[in-house]
């Protein structure tokens, strides 16, 4: 997975992605706005979920409604 260009001088967006997705292209997406590895906010996503935090549900479908996709 190539890592996105930041050196340009257009902000940064929050969008799911549609490329990299493997539900609804929201932890790529964040992955990608923060630089940081999509594997590692899956993991966490899951974690976080198992271990009975509902509104990380709630915050994952909220995401996929509204946030645009790439």
């Amino acid at each position: 997975m190539s890592q996105p260009d930041y050196s340009s001088t257009a902000p940064r967006r929050l969008v799911r992605r549609r490329d990299h997705r493997m539900l609804g292209g929201v932890c790529a997406g964040v992955a990608d706005y923060f630089a940081v590895d999509v594997t590692l906010v899956r993991v966490l996503t899951v974690v976080g979920a198992c271990l009975g935090l509902g509104s990380l549900v709630v915050a994952y479908v909220v995401a996929w409604v509204l946030l645009p996709q790439e």
